[in-house]
């Protein structure tokens, strides 16, 4: 087999005079303490925008003016929605019977609409661009039909790129379980985590490197990963890459794949950028697209006022205390500093809270990660380095402490909530 070598004194009581929540609301939002409010749309007139232009580093991106009625919205109610009837059960695909059992072993029946549609394809040899919504199972779409590929052919091998180790990790388990019982191994090389460690992975032998760009083409230009022959790249959440300047690196790593590769392109939006590395690489690639919405329609979103003259550290904490509902919580602010102060702040406070960002060590951070998972902690603060990909089960709450760069980010913060057919709740500070 090929080598690839997170109580202050301070008080605000809930006020009396607050109207009930219109039928149809998120059910679990409760009343929010005096000193802030959650804002509902005016019936006309113009809305002020929020955020401001900073210049600096284009990887960071410059400030949208955002059109804060964007942060408001009503859940759909689900028994409205409209359900996808797939055209297939995994058992249907033409696939090895050791994939289809180890699916079956993960109660896997009937697939995501982007299973389903892009599957059959993959199979056929396309290549694809995918387009959905976060949480919609875009990385069984791509993985099954690689470790069929591999199941035909040995000396197959592939590369999946993603934009935060966490991710890629996330990617890995999920090999793993689809990949049970069958001698295919794959090795994670991702930044943070110890680089000769993963160099002895690789030499060990595997059929598929998952892995960050830097970390990547590191490894590829030490001669430790050699592409020439591989034949399956894929790139999920491509528009990410792109946001955080992956752009370069991305291109040089397909470059040294084989000319006969088969590409995945799996991505929420679809900048120009990513248009013209399509263009570029991709072989007239079929187009699943099951993206209906921004937002997904089962998310509550709304807005925190603050008062002015109060602390918005007292009025995240109070809202925090106040209501029971608030079991599993995704904080999301802009800088590292502020994350680790802010988790710092919520644990002195007397909450189990935990930080992710990128000055945290690899371990730290697949740790605090757990922890969030198992309920050990129900409170995460986090840079955007947890913003998209990852599958945490049940988060009930997604808070912007701070208002996003962008919408796109907006939309791929509050995307951690409200999966898998559950109602979540997003809400966003503004001044």
């Amino acid at each position: 087999m090929p080598s690839y070598s997170k109580q202050s004194s301070k008080r605000a009581s809930y006020s009396s005079s607050r109207k009930p929540a219109p039928k149809g609301r998120f059910s679990s939002y409760k009343p929010t303490p005096s000193h802030f409010r959650a804002s509902k749309p005016s019936s006309g007139g113009s809305r002020p925008s929020y955020g401001q232009k900073r210049g600096g580093n284009k990887r960071r991106g410059n400030f949208e003016r955002i059109d804060v009625s964007r942060f408001i919205s009503k859940a759909t109610i689900l028994e409205k929605e409209e359900i996808y009837l797939p055209t297939h059960t995994f058992s249907d695909f033409a696939i090895d019977v050791r994939l289809k059992t180890n699916i079956a072993n993960k109660d896997y029946i009937y697939p995501s609409p982007i299973q389903d549609k892009a599957i059959p394809h993959a199979l056929e040899g396309r290549d694809i661009l995918g387009i959905a919504n976060t949480g919609t199972g875009k990385t069984a779409a791509f993985l099954i039909p690689i470790i069929n590929k591999i199941l035909k052919d040995s000396s197959e091998t592939a590369i999946i790129i993603a934009p935060t180790r966490e991710l890629a990790i996330q990617i890995e388990k999920e090999f793993t379980d689809f990949t049970r019982g069958m001698k295919i191994y794959g090795c994670v090389c991702v930044g943070g985590a110890p680089i000769f460690a993963q160099i002895k992975n690789l030499r060990r032998g595997c059929s598929v490197v998952i892995g960050t760009p830097g970390r990547l083409l590191d490894l590829v230009k030490r001669k430790e990963i050699d592409l020439s022959t591989t034949k399956s790249v894929v790139l999920d959440e491509a528009d990410r890459m792109l946001d955080m300047g992956f752009v370069d690196d991305i291109t040089f790593l397909i470059e040294k794949t084989s000319s006969e590769r088969q590409s995945y392109f799996f991505s929420a939006t679809l900048p120009k950028p990513i248009e013209k590395l399509i263009e570029k690489f991709g072989k007239d690639p079929v187009h699943v697209i099951v993206k209906t919405r921004d937002t997904a329609k089962n998310v509550e979103q709304d807005v925190i006022r603050v008062a002015r003259g109060v602390e918005k550290i007292d009025a995240l904490s109070e809202l925090l205390e106040k209501s029971s509902e608030f079991k599993k919580v995704l904080i999301f602010s802009e800088m590292k500093h502020a994350v680790e102060k802010l988790s710092n702040e919520l644990i002195k406070r007397g909450f189990k809270a935990g930080s992710i960002h990128g000055d945290k060590r690899h371990n730290e951070r697949q740790r605090t990660l757990a922890n969030f998972k198992e309920n050990k902690i129900n409170i995460l603060v986090a840079t955007d380095v947890a913003a998209r990909g990852l599958d945490i089960p049940d988060v009930t709450h997604v808070i912007n402490y701070e208002i996003p760069q962008t919408y796109d980010t907006y939309v791929h913060r509050i995307g951690r909530t409200g999966r898998a057919s559950k109602k979540g709740m997003a809400l966003t500070f503004v001044s």
